[in-house]
């Protein structure tokens, strides 16, 4: 009901007279903080209260009304006296009155109003008013501000789990924080709203909200001060006066919710700074804060940090058919290209099953070729026009500090989903420092931003990747903000950073590989360090699409001669991980480039090494080509050593292609062509060629012989590598020819080499799993060939598919 201003007015006064009567009392006090709220809207009305005690009645009088009128004035305008003003009466009980059915009024005394007709009857000597105590008010119900659980919430199980399991692991005495970050759209707010809503039993004392404003889009607005959150939940709590100060709302509160068991959900947080006032301080209750930031400041505080991620695959394919219904079910693979393209992020999983929705005759398979199709798909997923994934980026990139800004732009240009201290080192000073010298402390600031909004996720020590969403838009920023000069520039370290730590891998894994022509061309910035083999293998796969970037940008550009020597730096990469349509990729843009730069030895690696790629996705007519290619080459430039490997790699073929007289030749010529040059690790692995032949032709005793002596010889020149592999050749023959025992020996052996160190390889450990699985088999112990046809089949199928599908009919037939 609308109460008219003089109604207003004189409920003001009255409330105002009482509290007069008695300055002492604590009404007195919260009318005393009403008028210093009221003076940060007008200084002036700080003078009015309290009233000089020596005043009349007729100035007290006057001066007490001007202090009401004065209060009634602001709180037409001014918010924070209205609210004070209004939270003041309440708890006085002072209600305005109805309006008068006349303007009769009669003064009782001092400054007390009786309005409406009256009756005196003789002398008046007081009257007294009664205001309903506070045992007869009703309670004010218990606080339940959560937002309401949305119809769109799928899984998070596991996500709820990890919830459960930091509350429990506090402390019984420390107050209950936890955080939950993560990238705009991730669902951080769908997932805690739910989570509390299922726990609402644990807190009876009510559950608060607060939406912080971190990161608003409006310019007239922004982070909501705790002071304003205090405010509401004070007046939520029942709070008979708000303080005007957050320092005096703060301690209210933590007052007020000492001992209760309450929730309190601060949705997205801005800093650590804005959360800190909010906290109630109670072990007994909690308090959940939702950021796009990591909040690492709460840390002090005891704050427990969860990063919420995508959405597992199934559950983001269950979300996309909500709006795709049963098109979803028909087309699994398209639902999947569906939601990763979409990051599994259940914003955009949800804006593309609304696009669903609403086209009930698309196909699934046309939105997924839409969004391939764009240069950024979240471009394509929009509210009401509005692309709020690219929105909520700008706005976190926005309030990046300077350096982790251009760090993040120059991130973004580089052709890689993998980053480290020291390719950021490269890509930001351009190769200005010395190898070695590098200084990685600068850039682990900016970092640590870029983590710190969660623009940046952390896969390791000192290792980074963007989230699939992320790139493209720091891409974007990029190329707005970054001139030609200088996205030339980064990219051009960047590919000095893949030949420097590539030759670094390189001279772990396969030094004999090294051609003399590479030293001066991996030195223009500091490789990243790599301790061993391990790390050598392990950095070759995490970059491998990095690295294959980089040789496809330096053919695109004409950097010739840096595109071949990267290919052929990479060997260890094709060697051990067997990436068959990269390999060959590699080796046709490298053979270009060594042939358009003019170096003869380049174009003989790049046919050697890239004819082992065909021969290995069994295309053999090719493979073979690209050797007699390498042959004519060799023997024109009289170069032995690569005559010898060309010979080898056509005896090969004709091992593979069952011409086995016509492999034993070949791989006999290269065996004098090597030993006439005293090249003695060409010797051994021609060695073991020649044992592989004799293997297929059944001489089981030549090929023993053949693969012991390759192995010796392996074992003394350090190649730990190839020695496995004999020793693996070795007990294959030895298992073959009747003694299983001592077979399974070697074969246990070399697995153990394939599995760790300087031999590592999937490829090969799968194939000596086989051999092993076969031993098993011919002893009669199934249960121990399916153990090893199972692992074998795991291993392989990532390297080789077709290796992988014929272990799995071996383990059918058992």
């Amino acid at each position: 009901m609308h109460v008219p201003p003089s109604s207003r007015l004189e409920a003001l006064s009255a409330a105002i007279c009482e509290c007069h009567a008695d300055r002492r009392s604590p009404a007195a006090q919260a009318l005393a903080q009403v008028v210093r709220t009221a003076a940060l809207a007008d200084p002036a009305v700080s003078g009015r209260w309290p009233i000089d005690e020596d005043a009349s009645p007729e100035r007290t009088r006057t001066a007490l009304r001007r202090l009401a009128r004065e209060l009634d004035d602001l709180a037409t305008y001014d918010v924070g006296t209205r609210l004070a003003v209004a939270s003041w009466l309440r708890c006085r009980g002072a209600t305005p009155p109805q309006p008068p059915s006349s303007s009769t009024a009669n003064v009782i005394g001092g400054s007390s109003v009786i309005h409406g007709p009256s009756v005196q009857a003789r002398d008046i000597h007081g009257l007294h008013f009664h205001l309903p105590s506070p045992a007869d008010r009703p309670p004010l119900p218990v606080p339940r501000q959560l937002p309401p659980v949305t119809a769109q919430f799928v899984d998070r199980e596991g996500d709820r789990r990890i919830l459960d399991t930091l509350r429990s692991q506090r402390p019984a005495h420390a107050p209950q924080l936890l955080v939950v970050s993560g990238l705009p759209g991730v669902g951080k707010t769908a997932l805690v709203t739910h989570w509390l809503h299922g726990r609402a039993s644990d807190f009876p004392d009510g559950t608060l909200y607060a939406d912080l404003g971190g990161h608003s889009g409006d310019d007239d607005f922004g982070p909501v001060p705790a002071a304003t959150v205090l405010e509401r939940f004070l007046i939520a709590l029942g709070a008979a006066s708000v303080p005007a100060d957050t320092a005096g709302r703060s301690a209210l509160w933590r007052s007020l919710t000492a001992g209760l068991r309450m929730a309190v959900m601060l949705d997205n947080a801005f800093t650590a700074a804005q959360v800190r006032p909010l906290l109630p301080g109670t072990p007994t209750g909690l308090t959940v804060v939702t950021s796009r930031s990591n909040l690492t400041g709460l840390r002090v505080d005891g704050a427990s940090v969860h990063r919420l991620d995508g959405l597992p695959a199934e559950s983001a394919v269950e979300l996309l058919a909500v709006g795709g219904g049963m098109r979803v079910t028909r087309e699994p693979a398209a639902a999947h290209e569906v939601v990763n393209l979409c990051g599994r992020l259940p914003l955009t999983v949800c804006l593309a099953s609304a696009q669903l929705a609403v086209r009930p005759h698309r196909s699934v398979s046309a939105l997924a070729e839409t969004l391939s199709a764009a240069r950024d798909a979240v471009d394509t997923l929009r509210i009401e026009g509005h692309t709020v994934m690219r929105t909520a980026l700008d706005l976190s990139y926005d309030l990046l500090p300077q350096e982790s800004a251009a760090l993040y732009r120059r991130m973004g240009l580089l052709p890689t989903d993998h980053y480290d201290l020291y390719l950021l080192a490269a890509v930001t000073d351009g190769g200005g420092r010395a190898p070695g010298t590098v200084d990685t402390a600068e850039i682990d600031i900016a970092v640590h931003a870029l983590l710190e909004a969660n623009l940046l996720e952390e896969t390791g020590a000192g290792s980074y990747r963007f989230h699939d969403l992320v790139q493209p838009h720091a891409r974007r920023c990029a190329e707005a903000e970054e001139d030609q000069d200088r996205r030339g520039r980064v990219l051009h370290a960047f590919v000095d950073w893949c030949l420097a730590t590539a030759a670094v891998a390189e001279g772990i894994l396969a030094p004999s590989h090294r051609m003399p022509e590479h030293g001066a061309a991996v030195h223009a910035v500091a490789a990243t360090p790599l301790a061993g083999p391990e790390a050598a293998l392990a950095w070759l796969d995490t970059h491998r699409n990095g690295l294959m970037s980089a040789v496809r940008h330096c053919a695109e550009i004409g950097l010739d001669t840096s595109c071949w020597r990267l290919a052929d730096l990479i060997w260890p990469l094709f060697l051990r991980f067997r990436p068959t349509d990269m390999w060959i990729e590699a080796h046709r843009l490298g053979l270009e480039a060594a042939r358009r730069s003019g170096s003869r030895a380049g174009e003989g690696r790049m046919l050697t090494s890239g004819a082992i790629g065909l021969r290995d996705a069994g295309r053999y007519p090719e493979a073979a080509d690209w050797y007699r290619q390498a042959l004519e080459l060799a023997l024109s430039d009289g170069d032995v050593r690569q005559e010898a490997q060309a010979l080898s790699g056509l005896g090969h073929i004709s091992l593979l292609t069952h011409r086995l007289d016509e492999a034993r030749e070949h791989f006999e010529k290269a065996l004098r062509l090597r030993e006439s040059i005293g090249y003695r690790r060409g010797v051994a692995l021609t060695r073991r060629r020649l044992g592989e032949t004799a293997l297929a032709g059944g001489d089981l005793g030549a090929a023993v012989e053949h693969f012991g002596r390759a192995r010796a010889e392996l074992v003394s020149l350090h190649e730990g590598y190839e020695a496995a592999r004999a020793q693996a050749l070795l007990g294959h023959a030895l298992e073959r020819s009747g003694e299983p025992e001592t077979g399974a020996r070697h074969l246990r052996e070399a697995v153990a080499s394939f599995r760790a160190g300087s031999a590592r390889s999937e490829h090969w450990e799968g194939r000596t799993l086989t051999w092993l699985a076969e031993v098993a088999q011919a002893q009669g112990d199934t249960a121990e060939a399916v153990t090893h046809y199972e692992a074998a089949r795991d291993l392989l199928r990532r390297v080789s598919p077709d290796e992988a599908e014929r272990v799995d009919r071996r383990l059918r037939q058992l």
